[in-house]
């Protein structure tokens, strides 16, 4: 029976498919049940993408219709607003049109006038931007680029190298951060700036750090000391600019006698030294003097004969090499005792020295020198014998790239050498060869050889030597500078050379620690003295701010490109960075007497720079430290400025131990007794501001514990608001002079008094019925009187031309509501 029922459905079914293939009208369909999903979600997308605006126009009309809009109404209006701006000139419809005309030009000239305050706004606002933004990058640049130690044409080489930390040298917190030598330098400091300041004999500066070199035990540093003495013991030309002073031929031949006088004198130390530690060798005897102990040298220095040598011998020493190292040690008459007992070998030679010694300055006459000159180049150029040449060489000034060095085989002796050819008058006849002037020499030896040739960082002593003894001050204190164990004596040598106005200082603050103007005759240097000061004083300033002062105190009477005294912003940092305001500027004893502090020693303007410090702690938002300084300083204005703009966001909040509203409160009541005692005003308008804040300090103080009654006669007193209708006038008007600092408060104010109404009003419900103690009619005038306050709170609050913070007139019309 299931068999013939399936059998017959197979048959209908069949027949069903073979007459749906016999239309021709109908597609064959070729896609599974998943391929017609798809298909039809596409066509399902694409119906409504299209219908998608106009079912949104739909239901927005139907929305809005509700509402009674008409939103194809609202689409025109829309479509007919003008995209011009705000400000655009307004054109009139018709020339006939005079009131239109005269209309737009009316409201022409207005927009104009806005248009151009506008734009005048914006190029101020925009100007006062830029002006802050350069005094900021100012002041950075003047960070970064004291903290750069590096000179000339390496200083901004940020190569990974051991650059000096002040960091790493710093100890613990509150312990000094200076060593030793420092200590003993900033003694010597205190002491000249103790003379200085108190007009005495102002010592010599140089020989108080001298006295530190003793008291160290170091040959390198007592020899860097004596030579700065000897350099500086030249004529001053005072009234004079240091650089025409420092180029002009005097100095420069007084430096170049200087140095000479040095390396001689320095030379027979050693002399001294090699034969009394050889005098079995040396056989020192006769007549005491310098012909004799270079006699003892020779015999010591020359044991062995040497080959070449020329003209005999004396004594059994060469002629030309007791010349020579009589000479070396500076001593002509020695040399002249020398080439007197060997005239016979000599020749001409004798009758040359002779004018050589009797003439000025070691030099001999022009005709004289060329006699000499000419005598060399013909048979001695060749000469075998160095001593002679080298001889020949410093009597005539000749031939100067010749460097001896068979003989000079140590930089001292060079250096000698080529000081004595130093030529200073240009007679125009002599060649090349035998011309050297002291700027030529300068630039070899700095720009030439430089650092690498004398190995400086090997030997820094030498390369200072070298630079020091042909006047290259500022490059030698700049090169000694960078060396970290060696900064605080080029430090202590660029003071001793700045009080001497021997030291070319840079033209810009911002300038390199060692440069060159383009308007100076090279090769000079100048040194950039401020930052050299101010590079050597970070290290200590955190932990020794006294000692700091004093180096500061060089700074006094140098100036800034602002036109600022470097001093007093020097001193300005060092108080707001080490915090030391009693220690360096004194405090406020309780009488109102100032306890002097260390800048009073100085003997300056005291005043100005308190004045000075404060103004930057205001700047900085330090304002409670600016508070302090500007009362130290007597200067009640700004000081009642900045109190009030101290507590005036603090006045409605909740007093608590250790507050910020606690410590300022007790640092105004504290000001303002002292003040009232001592009779000192500030302007009026601050003063009244000031009191007030006070008041309602206590006005809130008495609100938050509780004491509304206390609170409103405090309100009643200070009739800073109305209490009632009668009243509300008055405080309008009296609303337009107050400051800032009370109008922020007055939305606090008015809550806080509302607040009180409220809360009495209340209390005043909640008693119950009347009594005889509490008749009715006490009870409802009371009521009434609430109610009426609370009004003129409102209605003031209305009319004063302020707008409050938040909703402030909203919770003011709900309380009173609700007492209504």
């Amino acid at each position: 029976m299931d068999l013939e029922g399936f059998g017959e459905l197979l048959q209908q079914a069949e027949q069903l498919a073979a007459e749906t293939e016999g239309v021709s009208e109908l597609p064959h369909v070729e896609r599974n049940l998943q391929e017609i999903q798809q298909a039809g979600e596409v066509l399902r997308s694409r119906t409504l993408t299209r219908t998608s605006q106009e079912t949104a126009d739909v239901k927005a009309s139907i929305l809005l219709g509700t509402k009674g809009l008409d939103i194809s109404h609202i689409s025109q209006r829309l479509e007919s607003l003008s995209a011009a701006t705000t400000f655009e000139p307004l054109e009139p419809v018709k020339d006939t049109d005079i009131q239109g005309f005269l209309k737009n030009e009316r409201d022409n000239a207005l927009l104009s006038a806005i248009e151009e305050s506008r734009r005048r706004t914006f190029a101020m606002a925009e100007k006062y931007h830029w002006e802050s933004m350069l005094v900021e990058w100012e002041h950075e640049k003047q960070k970064i680029l004291h903290t750069l130690l590096a000179s000339g044409e390496d200083a901004l080489d940020f190569t990974q190298e051991a650059e000096p930390s002040f960091v790493s040298l710093m100890g613990p917190p509150g312990r000094s951060a200076m060593d030793n030598v420092e200590v003993a330098y900033a003694r010597q400091i205190y002491i000249y700036n103790e003379k200085v300041v108190n007009e005495q004999l102002q010592p010599n500066l140089g020989d108080l750090c001298s006295t530190v070199a003793e008291s160290l035990d170091d040959k390198n540093v007592s020899e860097l000391w004596a030579m700065v003495k000897q350099m500086t013991d030249v004529p001053l030309v005072l009234g004079t600019a240091t650089l025409k002073s420092r180029t002009s031929l005097e100095m420069q031949m007084a430096f170049v006698k200087q140095a000479l006088c040095f390396l001689e004198q320095s030379y027979k130390n050693y002399v001294m030294a090699t034969v009394y530690g050889n005098l079995q060798q040396a056989q020192l005897g006769g007549i005491p003097g310098t012909y004799q102990l270079v006699r003892s040298f020779l015999n010591v220095k020359l044991s062995a004969p040497m080959q070449g040598l020329q003209d005999g011998e004396i004594e059994g020493q060469p002629v030309w090499a007791l010349i020579y190292y009589c000479l070396r040690c500076g001593d002509l008459m020695a040399a002249m005792q020398v080439v007197n007992r060997a005239q016979h070998q000599l020749g001409e030679f004798h009758n040359w020295f002779m004018e050589y010694v009797q003439g000025d300055d070691r030099r001999l006459p022009p005709t004289t020198e060329n006699k000499l000159r000419l005598h060399y180049r013909r048979a001695l150029r060749n000469s075998t014998d160095p001593y002679k040449r080298a001889v020949y060489c410093l009597i005539g000034r000749c031939d100067v790239t010749d460097n001896h060095s068979e003989i000079a085989d140590k930089t001292d002796d060079y250096l000698w050498l080529k000081l004595n050819q130093v030529c200073f008058d240009d007679d125009g006849n002599s060649s090349p060869q035998d011309k050297q002037t002291l700027p030529q020499l300068q630039s070899q030896l700095l720009e030439e050889y430089g650092e690498s040739h004398f190995a400086a960082n090997q030997h820094p002593y030498l390369y200072f030597q070298v630079l020091f003894l042909t006047a290259q001050f500022e490059a030698a204190i700049a090169f000694l500078f960078r060396m970290d164990r060696l900064r605080c004596h080029a430090m202590h040598v660029a003071l001793v050379l700045y009080e001497l106005k021997l030291l070319l200082e840079s033209s810009a603050q911002s300038a390199q620690l060692l440069n060159q103007d383009s308007a100076d005759p090279r090769p000079v240097r100048r040194l950039n003295f401020i930052r050299l000061l101010m590079l050597y004083t970070r290290k200590f300033e955190p932990t020794d701010p006294r000692e700091a002062l004093q180096y500061f105190y060089f700074l006094r009477n140098e100036t800034d490109n602002q036109g600022e005294n470097i001093f007093m912003r020097c001193v300005s940092e060092l108080v707001i960075e080490s915090r030391e305001f009693d220690m360096l500027l004194g405090r406020l004893e309780k009488d109102g007497s100032r306890k002097p502090g260390l800048i009073d020693k100085f003997r300056g303007n005291t005043r100005a720079v308190i004045n000075k410090v404060a103004s930057i702690a205001e700047n900085k938002g330090l304002f409670e430290d600016a508070v302090k300084l500007y009362d130290l300083a007597k200067n009640p204005d700004k000081v009642m400025e900045l109190m009030n703009k101290l507590l005036s966001p603090v006045i409605p909040q909740i007093s608590a131990p250790q507050s910020n509203k606690e410590r300022l409160k007790n640092m105004a009541l504290s000001v303002a007794e002292r003040y009232r005692n001592q009779g000192i005003t500030a302007a009026k308008s601050l003063d009244s501001t000031f009191y007030l804040l006070l008041d309602l300090i206590t006005f809130f103080d008495e609100y938050h514990s509780g004491n509304i009654d206390r609170a409103i006669d405090i309100m009643e007193k200070l009739k800073l608001v109305p209490l009632s209708q009668e009243s509300v006038e008055e405080r309008v008007t009296a609303f337009k002079n107050f400051s800032d600092e009370i109008r922020h408060n007055l939305s606090e104010v008015l809550l806080a008094t509302m607040n009180i109404l409220f809360t009495q009003y209340k209390r005043l419900k909640g008693t119950g019925p009347a009594t005889p103690v509490r008749p009715q009619r006490a009870m409802e005038d009371r009521d009434s009187q609430l109610r009426r306050q609370a009004r003129a709170l409102i209605t003031f609050a209305g009319m004063i031309p302020y707008r409050m913070a938040g909703d402030t007139n909203a919770r003011l019309v709900q309380m009173e509501v609700l007492m209504n």
